[in-house]
């Protein structure tokens, strides 16, 4: 906790230091006027008044220098009346901005001057009773002093807890949208790149065979149409992820896998399909492997057109799931590789592993290894 005053002095330390001004002075006057039947020289009767206001216009400084005035109360108090409530009151400031041995040691050298007071003032006839209420005081000063700064100890404390879970619940929320983000990127890449890739190729070959006749066209235009239409659907859903969980979107299935092959069979592309998988697949297991599958087979069209590609899917439950695609990429265009990362992370995802690069006999292999518990 901070001893010092700081640039400032808020609305609130003006309120409080002008009613420990006003109330020191006023207690002090009083005390003095008492304090004149004391049997007691008269310069030192105007030393006391001269001091003690001096000590209650030091108040305004008690929070830079807390230790440093209660020192000089003390000295003061040693002969002055009007000093009494002043010293009090940096005995409070001490307890409140200081630790506790500081309060301790300062409690000490008041009592020292407690006692020098007694003397000067020359009051033997009341030393017990004199002696027991300022003690009271005293005590009962440090020890509010005391719970004050254990309270504003405590309230720091739990303003840090919550800006530090505030801050804690921001980062969560920018990871939140970081994660939606991939997720969202993760998903049209692998729904829309399979689609579109169909269309291009179709489209391609459009361009490429003006002489096609009437039927071959047509049959091209139809299936242009249904992909066009089928990606715009598959947009739609994937665009659902920012309205709703990405978990209540419609997914592909490990069952689909089929139908995906034959979509790409269409499209041109000579595809040897090995699928040999009994057994109920996790879903999220089977969801992962059938995009693998779809991404290799988007590379192929993209990259190895008409070129034939292996696609070998076979597991058993206690075994795991193998999936492979090779195809003959040997004049490959290099991609930005934002598919095969994302197929690696849909790997980890499920405990899994992927890999893919070239062959020694020069083909393109893509494979992973999926758990498939018994």
């Amino acid at each position: 906790m901070a001893g010092s005053e700081g640039p400032r002095r808020s609305a609130r330390d003006w309120v409080v230091d002008s009613l420990s001004f006003t109330l020191a002075v006023l207690v002090g006057l009083v005390l003095y006027d008492g304090g004149r039947n004391d049997p007691i020289p008269s310069w030192l009767l105007d030393l006391d008044f001269i001091a003690g206001m001096a000590l209650c216009l030091a108040l305004w400084f008690r929070r830079r220098w807390p230790v440093q005035l209660t020192v000089i109360g003390a000295v003061i108090s040693t002969f002055s009346d009007t000093a009494g409530p002043a010293t009090l009151m940096l005995i409070l400031t001490v307890a409140i901005y200081r630790p506790w041995r500081t309060t301790l040691a300062m409690f000490g050298v008041n009592a020292v001057s407690l006692a020098i007071y007694l003397l000067v003032r020359d009051k033997a006839e009341s030393v017990q009773e004199t002696a027991l209420w300022a003690i009271l005081f005293y005590a009962a000063l440090a020890g509010w002093g005391l719970y004050l700064r254990s309270r504003r100890q405590l309230l720091q404390t739990l303003r840090d807890r919550a800006d530090r879970a505030e801050a804690m619940a921001l980062l969560q929320a920018e990871r939140g949208q970081l994660r939606a983000r991939e997720e969202i990127a993760r998903e049209m890449h692998d729904v829309l790149g399979h689609r579109l890739s169909l269309l291009s190729v179709h489209a391609g070959a459009l361009a490429y065979r003006p002489d096609a006749n009437p039927t071959e066209v047509a049959s091209a235009a139809e299936i242009i149409r249904a992909s066009a239409h089928q990606a715009l659907q598959d947009l739609r859903e994937v665009i659902g992820v920012l309205r709703a969980p990405v978990g209540e979107l419609p997914q592909p299935s490990f069952a689909d896998l089929p139908a995906l092959v034959e979509d790409s069979r269409k499209a041109g592309l000579p595809v040897e399909l090995q699928f040999d998988a009994p057994g109920n697949l996790p879903e999220h297991v089977g969801r992962t492997a059938y995009r693998i599958v779809q991404e290799g087979l988007t590379n192929a069209l993209k990259h190895a057109p008409g070129e034939p590609v292996r696609v070998k899917v076979v597991g058993a439950p206690g075994n795991g799931l193998t999936v492979e695609l090779h195809n003959p990429a040997g004049q490959a265009r290099r991609g930005d590789g934002q598919g095969l990362i994302g197929l690696t992370e849909r790997a980890q995802l499920v405990d899994g592993r992927l890999e893919h690069g070239r062959t020694p006999e020069g083909e393109f292999r893509l494979a992973a290894w999926l758990p498939w518990p018994a």
